[in-house]
């Protein structure tokens, strides 16, 4: 079995494309059935495939990598692409769920800054609070 998103396995007989739903599902807590149609609503049905494609594809489930170090791959791969849109809250999101405390997240977007430029890096510290305080009201 090969790590998927959320570090659950999967058998290696389940098509690329299921791969990619099954990740999606998790990732934006959707019914799978539901995946395909909603990504197809929001992005036209040609962009929404190939999406799909690439989440069921190796880089997600490559067991060198964690669930922790992917979120943290892709909200530093947002944050250097200026993306302060759902995208990134989604991302923080999940990586909180994959063991990214506030602490972490504070370090690396204040990592991030020297490399990427303070506008961007304190665009992400901005969605990071959002999330955190989101979070910590959630909580009873």
């Amino acid at each position: 079995m090969h790590e998927t998103p959320d570090g659950e396995g999967t058998p290696p007989t389940v098509s690329r494309r299921d791969r990619g739903i099954a990740a999606y599902a998790r990732i934006f807590a959707l019914p799978e059935q539901e995946v395909p149609a909603a990504f197809a609503e929001l992005v036209g049905p040609a962009f929404a495939e190939e999406a799909l494609q690439a989440a069921g594809g190796a880089g997600w489930r490559h067991p060198a990598l964690t669930a922790r170090d992917r979120s943290i791959a892709i909200i530093t791969a947002l944050a250097c692409q200026g993306v302060a849109d759902k995208r990134l809250h989604t991302h923080v999101r999940l990586g909180m769920r994959h063991g990214l405390d506030q602490d972490a997240l504070t370090a690396l977007a204040a990592l991030l800054a020297g490399y990427i430029g303070y506008p961007r890096a304190s665009i992400t510290m901005e969605t990071i609070k959002d999330e955190c305080a989101h979070t910590e009201r959630a909580v009873p």
